[in-house]
């Protein structure tokens, strides 16, 4: 199976990067899943939102305050002002 490069960053730090099978993310312009070979795409995320990334070791969850989503043949980036669990604790590096 396919899989696609993803960064989660925050303005502060790399908060996970790894391959995943999916990411889900809710933008102004709706909420896009991104599957690999997905078209590149710029698209500006809901604050607060959340962003859903599922990989080989299981599905992991960050609430994004602010920031883009980037898709290119790389792979997707998520960078956000600041990125918290979905409990509203500091992400941190994983």
């Amino acid at each position: 199976m396919a899989e696609l490069h993803v960064e989660v960053v925050s303005v502060e730090e790399k908060i996970w990067s790894g391959e995943a099978s999916i990411l889900i993310a809710r933008t102004t312009e709706g909420e896009l899943a991104i599957m690999p070979g997905h078209t590149p795409l710029l698209g500006e995320l809901v604050d607060p939102g959340e962003v859903r990334v599922r990989a080989a070791d299981g599905e992991h969850r960050w609430t994004v305050h602010g920031g883009f989503l980037s898709v290119t043949s790389d792979g997707v980036s998520v960078l956000a002002e600041t990125v918290s669990t979905p409990e509203g604790a500091p992400a941190g590096q994983y």
